[in-house]
């Protein structure tokens, strides 16, 4: 924040895991820098703390003030289990840029000894996703 040396940041999102890889007991270093256009930023301080430590302070029991908090960022398996259904399918672009599919080196060629690019492909996700496909 430019022009301010007691600077309100707006409030920012960082994943647990970015953050400190889902301990909440990792050491986290906050350093703080006075930016300036020059490229020589002007080192104003830092401090070590931890999420546990930053969940402390947010509850009031700290002087200073930091406001935390957390959001649960659901999963695939989290919206499985919640009753998604899929309904899975295959759209294959078989249009003449891809080549000619008589020659082996198009992804279309069919070889009678091997699955071609787009079969593996659709066996790869096609195996993890038909357990979730009604």
């Amino acid at each position: 924040i430019n022009n301010n040396l007691s600077p309100s940041w707006e409030p920012f999102r960082i994943s647990l895991h970015s953050l400190c890889s889902c301990d909440p007991d990792k050491t986290i270093r906050c350093v703080v820098y006075d930016y300036n256009s020059s490229g020589k930023h002007d080192y104003i301080g830092e401090f070590m703390t931890t999420f546990r430590e930053m969940q402390e302070v947010s509850s009031g029991k700290e002087v200073w003030r930091v406001g935390l908090g957390v959001e649960k960022v659901h999963t695939f398996l989290d919206y499985i289990m919640g009753g998604l259904q899929i309904y899975f399918t295959v759209a294959i672009d078989f249009t003449a840029s891809n080549g000619d599919p008589h020659s082996e080196h198009s992804l279309h060629f069919i070889n009678p000894k091997e699955p071609n690019e787009y079969l593996k492909a659709l066996s790869a996700v096609g195996e993890i996703c038909q357990d979730y496909d009604r």
